[in-house]
């Protein structure tokens, strides 16, 4: 397997966890004191969705089938994010600290996405890309912790 298509399989499946979280939380804050939120992670759901598109038709045009199976490590968080969703129920800022908990790895999934040295220049622009936004999401979330914690 080429180093894109594991990255690529990595990153996909950050994405998909990274959609339907903020999905989740979007759903669970739309009717809050906090509606600002949930149209933040509306949309940033389908910033990720948008995302994932693009790495798996990336993907495609190498020959590689990058959109099917999963990791163990992303099962393993996968799993981690159910339980914690589980114990935040519907209060705002444990929603959104969940989401600042989420887009903190998924920062770091991107950096060490980054850090493989064997990376196609095209399939590294597209992660450096991605990259930049995914910290601005991160921050931007942060900032609406920030505010939910003010009030």
């Amino acid at each position: 397997m080429s180093a894109d298509a594991k990255v690529a399989k990595e990153l996909v499946e950050t994405l998909k966890d990274g959609e339907k979280g903020f999905a989740s939380a979007a759903d669970k804050l739309r009717d809050s004191d906090h509606p600002e939120a949930a149209a933040t992670f509306q949309r940033l759901s389908e910033q990720r969705a948008g995302f994932a598109r693009d790495i798996v038709a990336m993907g495609h045009e190498y020959g590689d089938d990058v959109d099917k199976g999963g990791t163990a490590t992303a099962a393993l968080h996968r799993g981690w994010l159910s339980l914690k969703d589980a114990l935040t129920g519907d209060d705002a800022s444990g929603v959104i600290g969940a989401a600042v908990t989420g887009e903190d790895h998924a920062v770091s999934e991107y950096e060490k996405a980054l850090d493989e040295d064997d990376l196609s220049d095209g399939f590294r622009a597209l992660v450096q890309q991605q990259h930049t936004a995914v910290v601005a999401a991160r921050d931007e979330v942060k900032a609406l912790q920030n505010l939910s914690q003010d009030d």
